[in-house]
């Protein structure tokens, strides 16, 4: 079965997705679980390009209870959450393993981090476009076209493919790949 770009492979009554199945969304992000009436129901989890995962209980397609889990295993924690907050800014990976060492930062949770193609951002799914306004996913797949209020949050808070040096607006300076940008 495929549907406005979705994929559904499993069991069906009646022509509707009922029973155990996995159903893929354009985006590659996958559902696996149970299913009744065509909808999410039962125990299920969602499974994102990412390496994040959201196993949750599902009741006529809604989330009733789960739980969200990091790519790099941190799970999420609705109550007493103490990772990345004011006081310790550390990456998962940083509070797990201890930090890089000195001259080698750590400006996302991958190491080394992804190289973003020139004049893009990397927006934590994929890269984003200003000029087009598409985010594609790392391997290069379309993922969607950005609204006025995503583009905002990306071009002011996420890694660009370039230094900024001094005041950003008049002096920008393309990255070489090559060095370590230490003056």
């Amino acid at each position: 079965m495929e549907y406005i770009g979705s994929r559904y492979t499993g069991s069906t009554k009646n022509g509707r997705m009922d029973g155990k199945g996995e159903y893929t969304f354009p985006t590659d992000t996958n559902y696996v679980g149970e299913m009744k009436d065509g909808m999410f129901h039962g125990k299920g989890v969602l499974l994102f390009p990412n390496g994040s995962k959201y196993e949750a209980t599902w009741e006529n397609g809604k989330a009733r209870q789960g739980s969200f889990t990091f790519a790099d295993g941190l799970q999420y924690q609705e109550n007493n959450w103490d990772y990345c907050n004011s006081y310790d800014r550390r990456f998962y990976n940083e509070r797990c393993n201890g930090l890089r060492p000195a001259g080698e930062s750590q400006m996302t949770d991958l190491h080394p981090p992804r190289d973003i193609p020139d004049g893009c951002y990397d927006c934590g799914d994929g890269f984003y476009d200003p000029t087009s306004r598409v985010v594609t996913s790392y391997s290069g797949r379309f993922l969607r076209n950005a609204d006025d209020s995503e583009h905002e949050w990306i071009v002011q808070t996420c890694r660009k493919a370039w230094d900024e040096v001094g005041d950003p607006e008049k002096s920008v300076v393309p990255r070489n790949k090559n060095s370590n940008n230490i003056d």
